[in-house]
């Protein structure tokens, strides 16, 4: 939002004005974060971040009532902070995972200053430990390319969260490109367009068995599945092995590749609003993040708080050298691209070198959706399936394989085709009547028998909308029938409505899915969802 010019000369107007920008203002942040109640005042000083900071929520708060000011702090991934700054929203500082994305700010409409790294976070290899010794990897200096070569020997299965919608994804995706490039100072559009890199990229993809679309999502299906390896921060990896520990679980060993590290730098940045109160504030928390005490909570979480890339002096017991953490040994970073070509190499990845995905939408039909909900699910779908997903960058292609399964007092089959030609599908969505009661565990033993045969070239998931609770078929038949396909498919499902929440996790928990909220924002539940498939 444009930041109003207002002439002092008239008291009753200035009032008047302020107080309309205000709610003007105080609403569309709603809007954007309908889960929250806040809004952009002077009163409250505003930060923007990405999940991986909550680890600072409760101190930061405490440090904000000590000094008498109040804090409002959103979490959101760092594309789309990009959006939201770069939209008008307005918020007194951004913490992001990289300063790359800073540098897609729109400095017309948001001018920043003042920022600090407050710790350095390398993207690695965690293998678990018996693999990586079996391999060969222990103790031994590992490019890039050796990783790719027992990719392709089928030798090497991996775990990354999304390059598209996270922070370690695209840095992972960036280090993987770069090293594989053969590490030139710095990435270009040239270097993308290379037949022999982009064959590399997409071998090197075949070996991802399962995508996040958050880091945290990304360490729970580590820990509660069964995979070989994670691309991702040293400090997840910091993480998953301490959970791994307490169920007496096998550990990952740390890979950092000799031919160039991501590094993310998590800059806390002051956002000018020409408000003096402001910006002392942000100087303040800026200062205590960097302090003794907020530094060592980053620490403990695993992050690198310390100067100079190097120390002897790091805690044992957080960078453990028996999971092959290295702090004494300098780590080579690649060097970042340019803006443009970051993102010229995120289309890349979503349009041709990602490993394809075969999905199978199961959507609710039951009569309880008449009306308003039934119109919600047809505009996502459409969205979903259509060229409009090119603007968030999670359009399906013809790689890809897409399953429509409509489901009420009976199951049926709306169509399925390729990512890229969703025409007849979508018209039978759009023109599938509504069907009384809610079979919803049939509809999802459907789709996982519509899966179960799928081959090992492409990543399977269904994902599920319900509004109501399923009253046709019994959990107990889906889990049966899970088991013996036994085979890694992901059941997502997104609430709507009355939706029965305690099945959908059920369901969540049999298959290492997740439940996502679409009550307010069904569209934006979709495009979230697909970040995991």
């Amino acid at each position: 939002m444009e930041k109003n010019k207002i002439s002092f000369g008239k008291i009753l107007g200035v009032i008047l004005l302020a107080y309309i920008v205000y709610a003007v203002m105080h609403t569309k942040v709603e809007i954007a974060n309908k889960d929250k109640d806040i809004g952009y005042s002077d009163s409250v000083f505003s930060l923007i971040t990405t999940p991986e900071n909550k680890v600072l929520e409760d101190a930061l708060q405490k440090f904000a009532r000590k000094n008498t000011f109040e804090i409002n702090i959103t979490y959101a991934d760092n594309l789309e902070i990009v959006d939201i700054l770069n939209s008008g929203e307005k918020y007194d500082a951004v913490w992001a995972s990289n300063s790359i994305w800073l540098d897609m700010l729109d400095s017309s409409k948001v001018s920043t200053s003042d920022s600090k790294s407050t710790s350095v976070t390398p993207i690695v290899i965690g293998i678990k430990d018996s693999k990586a010794k079996e391999l060969g990897l222990k103790d031994k200096q590992v490019k890039m390319k050796d990783i790719l070569s027992l990719i392709k020997e089928g030798k090497l299965k991996f775990s990354m969260a999304n390059p598209i919608t996270t922070n370690s994804g695209a840095a992972s995706y960036l280090n993987i490109l770069s090293t594989l490039a053969g590490n030139p100072d710095v990435l270009t559009s040239e270097h993308l367009k290379s037949k022999q890199l982009q064959e590399d990229m997409k071998a090197f993809f075949t070996g991802l068995v399962r995508t996040s679309g958050d880091e945290d999502f990304l360490n729970k299906s580590f820990i509660d599945g069964d995979y070989d390896a994670a691309i991702t921060y040293e400090s997840s990896i910091i993480n998953i092995n301490k959970e791994l520990e307490k169920s007496h679980r096998e550990t990952l060993y740390v890979i950092y590749p000799v031919d160039g590290v991501s590094i993310c730098d998590s800059p806390l940045v002051y956002i000018n609003n020409h408000n003096d109160k402001k910006k002392k504030i942000f100087q303040e928390l800026q200062t205590y993040v960097l302090s003794d005490t907020g530094q060592d909570i980053l620490l403990n979480s695993g992050r690198r708080t310390w100067y100079g890339g190097v120390t002897d002096k790091a805690p044992s017991d957080i960078f453990n050298k028996s999971w092959g953490i290295d702090t004494t040994k300098y780590i080579s970073p690649i060097k970042y691209p340019a803006e443009s070509v970051i993102l010229e190499a995120l289309e890349l990845y979503q349009t041709k070198l990602r490993k394809p995905v075969h999905v199978v939408f199961c959507l609710d039909y039951s009569g309880s959706m008449y009306g308003e909900g039934i119109k919600e699910l047809k505009d996502a779908m459409q969205y979903i399936l259509s060229d409009a997903a090119k603007k968030s960058m999670i359009q399906f292609t013809s790689e890809d394989k897409i399953d429509v399964i409509a489901f009420g007092s009976h199951i049926n089959v709306l169509g399925s085709g390729k990512g890229n030609d969703t025409g007849k599908i979508l018209n039978a969505i759009n023109n599938n009547d509504l069907d009384g009661a809610t079979s919803l565990f049939p509809a999802a033993e459907k789709a996982i028998e519509i899966l179960a045969t799928e081959s090992s070239e492409y990543n399977s998931s269904v994902i599920l909308m319900t509004d109501g609770v399923g009253n046709i078929g019994k959990f107990s038949d889906l889990e049966e029938g899970y088991h013996q396909v036994n085979k890694d498919i992901p059941i997502f499902s997104i609430t709507f409505g009355d939706a029965e929440e305690d099945q959908l996790e059920k369901m969540a928990s049999l298959s290492n899915g997740k439940v996502f909220d679409g009550k307010i924002d069904l569209v934006k539940a979709f495009k979230t969802v697909r970040g995991y498939n």
